[in-house]
């Protein structure tokens, strides 16, 4: 303020002499007669018009301090605002929910005083409105809270968002009833009924029980297994070694639901299978990112890649991210159901051959190598006919028969 002033001040005395210079010419050499009554008349109308342009400049630059004054106030206001926000995320908005639930009471108080003071009074049906809609405001403040947390979890943490929606698979009960103990260790009794069970040849049974498999809804999380099993096995057909990392440890997997590995080339990778109204944004790929450089950095001696597969898109700006930090994006591949996810495995034991369904117990520790006659093949007939059966599921019968699982 002070710097201002002398601003000011200085600028009234410059104004002040130019404008003595000139008038003091100017009626000098008309009235040079009169010169003492000239120099006071000049002074003192000089001084007026520098006291009125000071005055002028001085509103001006006033109102120009007090509106730097309230932006920088306003200012202020929003970052104090801002920073509260940031603080009350992580508790779900507590303040904003607070002034939402007394809203919702303003509202509902009117209605209660309605019953309560109209021509014919309501007295009890007002007290009940008001105690149950204060339950009412108690169930939707909570309920808030909730989700914005769980929101906030989400942002922060993208992988949570795979566990929203899983359906768990249940067994119907009542199908199941009059299946005795040993045939229910088998899987595919989920998929026939009981007659057809008893009727059927092996390879009929396996065959419906697969194409039934594929044609019934499945959770989010088993959608997810089999994209990253159909993913796997294109690799494994270009002779890559798969990991399947997700599958076996979950969320604790670090984003890496895949790890090829083909003479000291890695590629790890992401498997993404979301509904195509779904985008995949850029805090999906930091994610990302973050685990192929620990890996990288663990392993300084490997070529390390990363590679993101999804079903749906990404947002452009995940895309830009994704460019400069060097991951390669598979967008919209959906996988196949037709694609040949018969394993046909040769046992290390004694030679055995043993094909496994989707569904069976030893499906994703089972890994196929070609150099052994072992193959992916479609059909149940196809893996009957090259001489391989069925896997057992270990069960105590099998094991009374001496029989060892598969």
């Amino acid at each position: 303020m002070f710097k201002e002033y002398l601003i000011n001040f200085s600028k009234f005395f410059v104004a002040f002499g130019v404008t003595a210079s000139v008038f003091w010419i100017l009626f000098g050499a008309i009235f040079y007669r009169n010169t003492p009554i000239l120099i006071v008349a000049t002074i003192i109308f000089v001084f007026l018009m520098s006291w009125l342009a000071h005055k002028t400049l001085s509103e001006k630059y006033q109102k120009q301090i007090n509106k730097n004054r309230d932006e920088m106030e306003l200012a202020t206001k929003e970052t104090r605002l801002w920073k509260d926000t940031l603080i009350e995320k992580t508790s779900g908005f507590p303040t904003l929910l607070k002034f939402i639930k007394e809203y919702e009471k303003t509202k509902d108080e009117k209605l209660c005083n309605t019953l309560a003071s109209k021509k014919h009074p309501a007295i009890k049906a007002s007290d009940v409105v008001r105690e149950e809609a204060k339950r009412r405001r108690d169930a939707e403040y909570e309920n808030r809270n909730t989700q914005a947390i769980i929101e906030y979890y989400e942002w922060i943490a993208p992988f949570l968002v795979d566990l929203k929606n899983d359906l768990i698979d249940i067994k119907e009960e009542e199908n199941l009833k009059e299946y005795n103990e040993e045939e229910l260790q088998d899987p595919i009794v989920n998929y026939i009924t009981k007659e057809e069970f008893r009727k059927l040849s092996s390879q009929e049974r396996n065959q419906i029980a697969l194409d039934r498999f594929w044609k019934r809804p499945k959770s989010n999380w088993l959608l997810g297994r089999i994209y990253e099993r159909y993913i796997g096995y294109l690799y494994e057909e270009q002779g890559y070694d798969v990991e399947y990392v997700g599958i076996f440890k979950g969320y604790e997997d670090l984003g890496r639901d895949l790890i090829c590995k083909r003479g000291n080339n890695f590629i790890i990778i992401q498997c993404k299978n979301w509904s195509q109204f779904k985008t995949i944004y850029e805090k999906h790929i930091f994610q990302f990112f973050g685990t192929v450089f620990q890996y990288r950095d663990a392993n300084p001696e490997q070529r390390v890649r990363g590679i993101f597969y999804t079903t749906t898109s990404l947002s452009d700006l995940a895309r830009k991210f994704a460019r400069e930090l060097g991951i390669e994006l598979k967008e919209n591949l959906k996988f196949e159901q037709t694609y040949p996810s018969i394993k046909c495995n040769i046992s290390h034991i004694d030679g055995t051959k043993i094909y496994h369904l989707q569904f069976d117990q030893q499906y994703d520790k089972t890994k196929i190598t070609k150099s052994r006659g072992e193959f992916y093949c479609r059909t149940v007939k196809e893996a009957e006919d090259a001489g391989f059966r069925r896997a057992f599921k270990y069960s105590k019968y099998r094991q009374k028969k001496g029989s060892e699982p598969d």
